[in-house]
């Protein structure tokens, strides 16, 4: 069984695997839009804006992040979980900062992602920026699964 956010909240199709080459996923409401829903909104005059809630789309590094800081301030999980990932890989202009990806992680777990579980599972599992503790690592998948 998928998780429920792998579905379009537009169509609510499940989104095909992989969800990436499928889906883009929007910074200003973190929602994840099917190709088809992107198409169809563009078919309807909808351009440079989300599909989903109708937001410009950010022009550059800077107005995404301030979007996606937005998010996190209001407490959701899946921004959280998006600036972790920024923060881990050193994208939008922010450094790589793996002690605070993975803090930000563990608030986006508290709050139930799964997402956050796989990506605390990998980076303990493999000990990238952070002391190796594979049981640790084993039991994030467990509860990613």
């Amino acid at each position: 069984e998928r998780p429920e956010d792998d579905r379009c909240p537009i169509c609510f199709d499940l989104i095909e695997v992989p969800v990436a080459a499928h889906s883009k996923m929007n910074v200003c409401c973190m929602k994840t839009v099917c190709n088809g829903c992107i198409l169809a909104a563009e078919q309807r005059g909808i351009y440079n804006r989300c599909p989903f809630c109708r937001t410009p789309h950010p022009t550059d590094d800077a107005s995404s992040l301030a979007m996606i800081q937005k998010r996190v301030r209001k407490g959701d999980a899946d921004a959280i979980n998006h600036l972790a990932e920024q923060y881990y890989f050193g994208k939008l202009g922010l450094t790589k900062d793996i002690p605070r990806a993975i803090e930000l992680w563990t608030e986006a777990v508290e709050l139930g992602s799964l997402e956050g579980h796989a990506f605390l599972g990998h980076t303990y599992c493999t000990g990238n920026g952070v002391k190796q503790d594979k049981t640790r690592g084993v039991r994030h998948w467990q509860e990613a699964a």
